[in-house]
């Protein structure tokens, strides 16, 4: 009897705990942004965003001593252009992440596949695509744990370790749960209205909007349904390459980050 007695206080006194750690977390809600800067100088964002990003693991920008670019890519849906994007990749050796959601892995398990096997990066996305911020704790959990499942069933691979918000929504909350869920926030330095799919302007303009604000260190949030940016990729790649300008992943980051911590 004592023994139960025991196991129930101690159960009782773990989710205590869990609740109180959960609700030391502000949960103020938070819209992702930056502010590019002329000349390809270095984005900026608000320094709270950069503070809770350093807390809970996460990053938007490279090292922008360098010129080193990390290309990735938002996956909701298809619309047919991601094959192009990954012929591009794969003819001029680029790497790549591509975040995912339930409904994409659901609709395309080749297109899955085939950024495996090229040795791009699958990142979660959520499954439902919901803010992270408005959702509970167990809904939050269910969001990632589902897609990351979905993504080793098809894959055999255990990898995915990278979560992009949907919608760049975030809060401190947010970010401490996914990161205490195994994942690191990456959101981004470069970014263009590219995603309206009825308002596309041709290569030229979204060719000139990646050039104009690329920059070194640059995480760039392209979307793949937009017929503009699978036009211009091939040249945006091959030009920047010319300015010296060089595409790592993102797991070249962590790797430089980690080494950085031993020095």
């Amino acid at each position: 009897m004592k023994k139960l007695s025991y196991i129930l206080l101690l159960s009782f006194m773990t989710f205590i705990f869990t609740q109180q750690t959960a609700l030391a977390y502000s949960n103020k809600e938070f819209n992702w942004s930056f502010n590019p800067k002329p000349n390809n100088e270095p984005a900026t964002t608000e320094p709270i965003y950069e503070e809770l990003l350093k807390r809970y693991g996460g990053f938007w920008i490279g090292d922008t001593s360098k010129k080193e670019l990390y290309l990735t890519f938002d996956n909701g849906y298809e619309n047919g252009y991601t094959s192009k994007i990954l012929d591009v990749l794969k003819e001029k050796k680029v790497p790549a992440a591509f975040f995912v959601t339930g409904h994409y892995l659901m609709d395309q398990p080749e297109l899955i596949q085939r950024m495996v096997d090229e040795g791009h990066i699958v990142g979660n996305h959520s499954w439902h695509h919901p803010s992270l911020v408005q959702v509970d704790d167990a809904r939050l959990k269910r969001e990632l744990e589902k897609v990351k499942a979905k993504y080793e069933e098809m894959t055999g691979r255990n990898d995915m370790i990278y979560l992009r918000p949907p919608r760049g929504v975030f809060s401190e909350r947010s970010l401490a749960l996914s990161q205490q869920h195994g994942y690191i926030n990456v959101f981004w330095s470069l970014a263009y209205k590219d995603w309206e799919v009825d308002n596309q302007k041709g290569w030229k303009y979204a060719y000139d909007q990646i050039m104009k604000r690329v920059h070194p260190g640059s995480v760039m949030l392209i979307h793949s349904i937009s017929s503009d940016n699978a036009e211009a990729l091939d040249k945006v790649i091959d030009d920047l390459r010319k300015q010296g300008y060089v595409f790592k992943s993102l797991d070249d980051y962590m790797l430089s980050q980690q080494l950085k911590n031993f020095q």
